[in-house]
């Protein structure tokens, strides 16, 4: 069975930094785009960053570009979300996700398997 399984959530200060990571399994990990999506309060759930091109170049979202690090391990099939200077509005529960192909520089629109999220919370 395919299972992405995030960790590393929690409650931080404004300013401070936490790190994500997913376990994933099941599914060939290096012939897959995976992403990082959240959904904020309120909100549609968006992308915050994908590595999709296999020479590692990363996506990231206006919104979270130069504080947040998107980065993927193949031999272990897992992926990091680094996030520093976090703020209030950085809220919201955090997903991992996989689609099968390689090489958009985009996160793509559609994603086959999805984690269970992981709340991320910033207190001012």
């Amino acid at each position: 069975d395919v299972q992405l399984v995030e960790s590393g959530g929690g409650l931080v200060q404004d300013g401070g930094s936490l790190s994500l990571s997913c376990a994933t399994s099941g599914f060939t990990f290096d012939d897959y785009t995976i992403g990082w999506f959240r959904q904020l309060p309120g909100k549609e759930r968006e992308a915050v960053s994908c590595i999709s091109d296999r020479r590692g170049s990363t996506y990231y979202s206006d919104s979270v570009k130069g504080r947040f690090t998107m980065s993927r391990d193949d031999a272990k099939e897992k992926v990091y979300l680094y996030m520093t200077s976090l703020k209030p509005g950085d809220t919201g529960v955090y997903y991992c996700a996989a689609v099968y192909g390689r090489g958009w520089f985009r996160c793509p629109n559609k994603f086959d398997y999805w984690g269970q999220g992981t709340q991320v919370a910033v207190a001012s």
